[in-house]
């Protein structure tokens, strides 16, 4: 698969994978909800619908969103986009939701809550908000350092007993920290950034989730737009965007990491497929060779970007495929943090 107009059409087929020994089923590709509320400036509400319903209809069933993506406003979207999308397709979706961020009016960051008062007043809101009677999938969105993670875990624990929350999930955790929280109970798979400029979990982390049993949804597969293959030096970034601060986007740091997706383009033009394509495709190729459930996470919020994504669930990359994928972008070539320290800071994964 190669062009977008077929992709959306033959992406159903694709055989589905299961988040961890514990997790659910779910088609190869989960969509990423939170560009069509914050941070990657404004977004066409009507096309954002049309492109979670576009989603559904080519078989994708894992929707994902935060709690604090636009204050509630990707929730609220999500449930317009299932309540308008046709019956079928909305008993497929699954729900994966993090919570815990603490904003400001400003829309600033100030830390996270994972008390277990606040993991069951977060989840009553989302229920709300999102029009369900359960969450499929419930987890923290950052470790809070002042409460235990076998405490927040209870807690979610304690809310799948009553029906509300179907699976637990991780974000952004370390080794030691998915070990004590697998220990409280089952955990089905661990969120944390993935890409061939991210590599730094598969030192120890992926290692110790294909030891116990924890699938993994892998988010910025794409680098937030930057090996896309669609991002340009001269792209003019709207206000609030969040590209327009992180490290990997600014001065020399662009212009390296630009270099490595020109080298990409070559490998991809050769396969007769995308940049974006190449780069999901070797993400979903991942998980079989590192023995880890994996799931990529694409952030699209237009039905052109999905047909892309899409089309990458038909690319198969053979060895000599991979070795060239990895020539063209080594591991630990790219320059530039993922996020501006403050936010680094708050990453247990990195710690």
């Amino acid at each position: 698969m190669t062009t977008n107009e077929n992709a959306l059409a033959t992406a159903p087929g694709a055989a589905t994978r299961r988040l961890g020994a514990n997790g659910p089923r779910v088609f190869p590709l989960g969509l990423g909800c939170m560009g069509m509320s914050a941070l990657y400036g404004e977004a066409d509400r009507a096309e954002s619908i049309a492109t979670v319903h576009a989603a559904l209809d080519a078989g994708v069933t894992l929707l994902d969103t935060g709690d604090f993506y636009g204050m509630g406003h990707n929730e609220l979207l999500i449930n317009e986009a299932l309540r308008t999308a046709p019956a079928g397709a909305r008993e497929r979706a699954l729900t994966s939701v993090k919570f815990g961020a603490l904003r400001t009016v400003e829309g600033g960051f100030t830390g996270y809550d994972g008390r277990p008062e606040a993991v069951k007043n977060f989840l009553a809101y989302s229920l709300q908000r999102l029009g369900r009677d359960h969450i499929d999938i419930y987890r923290i969105a950052r470790v809070d350092p002042d409460v235990p993670i076998e405490e927040t875990v209870g807690a979610i624990a304690e809310a799948v007993e009553a029906g509300h929350v179907r699976h637990i999930g991780l974000s952004e955790v370390g080794a030691d920290t998915l070990r004590r929280a697998a220990a409280v109970a089952p955990i089905s798979d661990l969120q944390i950034e993935y890409s061939l400029i991210s590599r730094g979990i598969e030192r120890e982390i992926l290692p110790t989730a294909r030891e116990l049993g924890i699938g993994v949804t892998a988010y910025g597969v794409l680098s937030r737009g930057l090996i896309s293959g669609h991002f340009t030096r001269d792209r003019v970034l709207a206000p609030g965007d969040f590209r327009g601060m992180s490290p990997r986007f600014q001065g020399d740091n662009l212009d390296r990491n630009l270099a490595l997706v020109e080298a990409l383009r070559g490998v991809a033009q050769g396969k007769g497929v995308s940049v974006a394509q190449i780069a999901i495709a070797w993400v979903l190729s991942r998980g079989p060779l590192l023995g880890v459930d994996m799931v990529p996470l694409v952030g699209a919020r237009r039905r052109d970007r999905l047909a892309e994504a899409l089309g990458a669930v038909e690319v198969v990359l053979s060895a000599a495929d991979l070795a060239a994928v990895e020539e063209a972008i080594p591991a630990g070539a790219a320059v530039g943090e993922r996020y501006p320290a403050a936010q680094m800071a708050h990453l247990d994964s990195e710690h």
